[in-house]
């Protein structure tokens, strides 16, 4: 009786001797998992666009580089650089006491002709009223007709001598704006409020307006910040893929880590060739955000200019797809498969699958071992989204 009892537990006591020994005798001979970086295949965004070939910039929507019209010696200098200025503040002033004085002089003038104009005016409207009252004098048989006659010739003379007045004040309110013109040519106004980027001169120093065909620096150089916006080359290949209107994405140097949403505002009409370098075709982009961020005119910028979007897609890391667009996905047992899928949308960062992978599968996203292809067995070392 006690025999029967110990001969099953024997049994099992070999047969788990013989499973141990089997597993390790498969653990010995089983090859040793190569480390390999995977992702999740999940649903997203995935955008197709164009980004430029060059660093592009940040322009100012209006920027003017200011001088005088006349040259002469600057007496005025009220503004300093990074100062802001509203439309018509004056920015510099010439020497023009000459000219002042001319328009002083002019004024006068003005006064003194609407004081002839008045006296004038005055003495023909009693002429003319003398020449109504002798011509009534004359059908009562009181004065001759040649005494009307004399009243009348008298009247219109004085009128013509109203009207030679007026035309004097008219010549003298003229003048008067040919001197204030004169004046206006020796001050600087702001043609639009902003920021002054740069002051060329000092108190006391001549300046003169640039020759023709002779660029000299601008005496004042304002911008006006309030609206910036792109500038960026794309390759020509790329140029009829934009339109005016596209969403873009705007990056900066100068603030890593921060994107901008922007819109084409205008695309060139032609094709920039420089020696040594692709064509291009210059791409302007405004911003549609970034009024709470000190943007300054001159910095660099990326422009990545959205094409085609596709939401909640399955996507892949495009860094996942290997030569003739095949992929190495972990399959069973940690064994690595290799499938070709369909794909539709692509960029740097996604690829939209189509067809032939399935949410969840893991596909690798790193080849930097040569052991990596299709059956090998691996160990995920991390798993990306």
């Amino acid at each position: 009786m006690i025999k029967t009892k110990t001969l099953p537990r024997t049994i099992t006591f070999l047969l788990l001797i013989a499973a141990l020994l089997g597993y390790g005798g498969w653990s010995l001979t089983r090859p040793t998992p190569i480390e390999v970086e995977l992702a999740s295949i999940a649903r997203g965004t995935v955008e197709a666009t164009v980004v430029n070939t060059r660093a592009g910039t940040i322009k100012a929507c209006r920027r003017a580089k200011l001088a005088p019209a006349v040259g002469g010696q600057i007496i005025k200098l009220p503004v300093k650089e990074g100062d802001r200025v509203e439309q018509g503040t004056i920015l510099l002033e010439l020497w023009n006491a000459d000219l002042t004085a001319q328009h002083e002089l002019a004024k006068q003038q003005l006064a003194t002709a609407k004081s002839r104009q008045r006296e004038a005016c005055i003495l023909a409207e009693n002429a003319r009223r003398e020449s109504v009252r002798t011509q009534q004098l004359v059908s009562q048989g009181f004065v001759s007709p040649q005494r009307a006659e004399d009243a009348d010739f008298n009247a219109q003379a004085k009128q013509a001598s109203c009207a030679a007045a007026a035309a004097d004040v008219k010549r003298a309110q003229a003048q008067i704006e040919v001197t204030q013109a004169n004046l206006e040519r020796t001050q600087l106004h702001a043609p639009f409020a902003g920021i002054v980027a740069q002051v060329t001169g000092e108190l006391g120093e001549y300046t003169m307006p640039s020759p023709p065909g002779i660029p000299t620096p601008p005496a004042i150089d304002l911008i006006d910040d309030s609206c910036l916006y792109v500038t960026a080359p794309m390759d020509e290949v790329d140029a009829p893929k934009i339109m005016v209107g596209q969403e873009a994405r705007i990056t900066l140097d100068a603030l890593p880590g921060r994107s901008f949403a922007g819109r084409v505002r205008r695309i060139a009409p032609y094709v920039t060739e420089i020696e040594k370098q692709a064509r291009t075709v210059d791409v302007e982009v405004n911003f549609t955000e970034g009024a709470d961020y000190a943007l300054l005119v001159g910095y660099s910028a990326d422009v990545e200019v959205i094409i085609d979007r596709q939401e909640n897609v399955l996507r892949i890391p495009t860094q996942a797809i290997r030569q003739q667009g095949k992929v190495l996905v972990l399959g069973e047992q940690d064994y690595l498969e290799e499938r070709q899928p369909e794909t539709g949308l692509a960029n740097w960062a996604y690829t939209e699958i189509v067809s032939g992978l399935e949410e969840g599968n893991q596909v690798v996203i790193s080849f930097d071992d040569e052991n990596i292809a299709a059956g090998a067995f691996v160990r995920p070392k991390s798993l990306a989204q």
